[in-house]
């Protein structure tokens, strides 16, 4: 038996793995980027370019195509589709759901070794297949919060190119040229489709849509309302750096401020758990009466729900203050 659940465990593994190794290399994931934008169904449009945009849409290349064939009809798919794009990653939606649940198999296999309680198994399982979503998560997280911090120096460089002479497309070649990642490749895209043939607004609200990020939308709304309305651009650019670094600059303050907050919560969360291990390491079997009796069961699950329900509570105090 135990033979046979190593062999499911190791299988697994290797499944997730291929699965990783088998998603689009990052030249093939921009000419799919670069596609979507041609094939991008169109209000009004004619049945001849209808039949142009289905003849140009291209198959994700990845070994579960047919997986996001048949989950595309649902929007939070699509959702989650968007935060895959957010975070720069290649891997597609298919090739995440299948990692997750192998890795959900694989924590359940392992828990029903260690644990005779079925809620812990279950527990188990879904704290290991969420592993990928959270790595997704932070990966966005971290590039949003890089994409924030380079965005005031772009819009500088922007203005500065403005009062040399140049246009704004121009001026938006000279932030895909000369400023940091991950700002440097979301202006690329920007020029890229200028050159194509898309208009401004439309570049600038798709680049929103790959950086959801309200510092971002300040400056394409300010661009945006001064092609409308006119006055003067690089001045408008300069206070938009400033508001946004001001906003940095507030930000970091309050997580400085909060930074006790947040410890005390991860200590308060986690002793409990750490202590229950270190306690049954030093003297195996202390905890047996809360695994092996109802009313410890009982116990365990209420033991679980008041430490989810101070984690939240501890959140909402410290992401109360927004700026």
């Amino acid at each position: 038996m135990i033979l046979f659940i190593a062999f499911v465990v190791m299988l697994t593994i290797s499944f997730a793995v291929m699965a990783v190794l088998s998603g689009s290399s990052q030249s093939e994931k921009a000419a799919e980027k670069r596609l979507a934008t041609i094939t991008a169904p169109k209000a009004g449009a004619s049945a001849n370019e209808v039949q142009m945009q289905e003849i140009l849409k291209a198959n994700p290349a990845n070994k579960f195509g047919w997986l996001d064939d048949i989950l595309e009809k649902y929007p939070i798919v699509h959702k989650l589709e968007a935060r895959i794009v957010q975070s720069n990653s290649t891997m597609s939606v298919g090739t995440l759901l299948v990692t997750s649940v192998g890795m959900a198999v694989v924590g359940f296999i392992v828990a029903c070794l260690i644990f005779s309680l079925f809620a812990i198994q279950v527990l188990a399982a879904l704290v290991i297949g969420y592993i990928p979503f959270a790595v997704i998560s932070i990966k966005r997280s971290r590039r949003m919060a890089a994409f924030n911090a380079g965005l005031p120096d772009a819009i500088d460089m922007m203005g500065r190119a403005l009062r040399a002479g140049h246009s704004m497309v121009a001026s938006i070649n000279t932030v895909a040229e000369q400023s940091a990642e991950p700002v440097k490749t979301e202006f690329r895209e920007v020029f890229k489709q200028q050159n194509f043939g898309m208009p401004l607004r439309d570049a600038l609200n798709q680049m929103l849509d790959h950086v959801p990020s309200q510092d971002l939308k300040v400056l394409v709304t300010g661009i945006l309302v001064q092609k409308e309305t006119g006055g003067n651009l690089a001045e408008i650019l300069d206070r938009t750096a400033s508001v946004i670094r001001e906003r940095l600059r507030i930000q970091g303050e309050i997580r400085t401020h909060t930074a006790q907050g947040r410890l005390t919560g991860w200590i308060l969360c986690s002793l409990p758990i750490v202590m229950l291990f270190m306690i049954n390491f030093i003297n195996p079997g202390y905890s047996n009466i809360l695994i092996d009796t109802p009313i410890g069961h009982k116990l365990i699950y209420l033991g679980v729900g008041l430490l989810f329900t101070g984690a939240m509570a501890i959140r909402q105090i410290i992401n109360g203050i927004e700026v």
